[in-house]
C-alpha cells in the first residue's frame, strides 16, 4: 500500500517541476475555429479515419458543446464524442464505439517511447447519459499488435467484476494482467471536468496518476506503479460501449439496446515529454 509519506514526496517533486514549460509530444486541444466538419478532413489534431461506424463521418458524431473549458483549455474548447445505434466499427457488433486518435500517433511513434505524461479531462453530458449497466472504455492505450490495453479509463458495470458503484471512473493498468490492477478510481461527479494526467515510463514500465476536479491543479494520487506499458500503440479518446449478457468474443457478442444517444465531453487532451521529470500540474 502506498504510504502517505511517499505520496507527499511524489506530490512535492511534481510541484517542483510544475512551472517548467514541458515539451509537447502531441496536442489535441481543439481551437474554437475548428468546426465539426473539420474533423472529417485531415487535420493536425485527430485522425479523420478512425474510429467510427461504417458509413459515418465524424461531423455526425462530434459535438462542440461550448461552456467552460477544462483545466488545460485556456484558449481551446471542449469536444464531445457521441455514439448511436449506427456506431458499429469494423464488424464489432457487440460494441458501439467512436473514438478520437491523435493525428501524429501512428502506433510506433515517440508518444509511446521514453517517459511521457498523457493529459485529459472528462465530463458527463446530462443530455446524453451513459447506461451504466454496461461497461464503457473512455480513454485507452491500445498496443500496436492489438493484443492488450496497457492503460484504460473505464466506467459502468465492468465485465467480470463485482462493481460496487458503476458511476465510478476506474483507471486500470494493463488488462492482460491477472487480475488487471486498478491504478486509481474516483466517483464520476456530474457537472464538472475530472482532470487526469498519467506519467507512462516506457523504459521502467511504470505508471503514475495525477488527478484534480474542476479548476484545481493536478496532484499526485499514486506513486509510480509497476505496469506493463510495453508494446507501443495508439491512444483512444471516446466512448466504447460493451454489450451485456454476452460470452466469448465480446467484440461480437452481447446485447445492445436500441435507441442509443450517449456521449462524453473531453477537454485538455495532450501529451508531454517527462523524460527530465517535467509534469504540468496547471496551465
Amino acid at each position: 500500500m502506498t504510504s502517505i509519506h511517499s505520496l507527499a514526496i511524489a506530490s512535492l517533486l511534481a510541484t517542483a517541476v510544475a512551472a517548467q514549460k514541458c515539451a509537447l509530444q502531441f496536442d489535441g486541444r481543439v481551437p474554437s475555429t475548428l468546426t465539426t466538419a473539420g474533423f472529417d478532413a485531415t487535420n493536425q489534431f485527430f485522425s479523420s479515419a478512425n474510429v467510427l461506424g461504417q458509413g459515418l463521418k465524424f461531423s455526425e458524431l462530434i459535438q462542440l458543446p461550448g461552456g467552460t473549458g477544462s483545466l488545460f483549455d485556456t484558449n481551446t474548447v471542449p469536444v464531445e464524442v457521441t455514439i448511436s445505434d449506427k456506431s458499429i466499427f469494423n464488424g464489432q457488433t457487440g460494441f458501439r464505439r467512436a473514438e478520437l486518435l491523435p493525428a501524429s500517433n501512428s502506433g510506433t511513434d515517440p508518444s509511446t517511447q521514453g517517459v511521457k505524461t498523457l493529459h485529459f479531462s472528462v465530463m458527463k453530458d446530462a443530455q446524453r447519459p451513459l447506461n451504466l449497466s454496461h461497461e464503457y472504455q473512455l480513454v485507452f492505450l491500445e498496443s500496436n499488435d492489438f493484443s492488450t490495453n496497457q492503460v484504460v479509463l473505464k466506467t459502468g458495470t465492468i465485465l467480470g467484476q463485482a462493481t460496487a458503484d458503476p458511476d465510478t471512473l476506474q483507471l486500470f493498468g494493463n488488462v492482460n494482467a491477472n487480475p488487471p490492477q486498478v491504478l486509481f478510481s474516483t466517483p464520476f461527479t456530474a457537472g464538472t471536468f475530472l482532470n487526469f494526467a498519467v506519467t507512462l515510463d516506457f523504459n521502467k514500465l511504470t505508471s503514475q496518476v495525477f488527478f484534480s476536479q474542476g479548476n484545481a491543479p493536478l496532484k499526485a494520487v499514486t506513486q509510480a506503479i509497476p505496469n506493463d506499458v510495453s508494446g507501443q500503440g495508439q491512444f483512444h479518446f471516446g466512448v466504447l460501449k460493451k454489450g451485456v449478457n454476452g460470452s466469448g468474443d465480446t467484440t461480437k457478442n452481447g446485447v445492445q439496446e436500441a435507441g442509443i444517444d450517449e456521449g462524453i465531453i473531453f477537454g485538455g487532451i495532450f501529451e508531454e515529454d517527462s523524460s527530465a521529470g517535467c509534469v504540468s500540474l496547471s496551465p
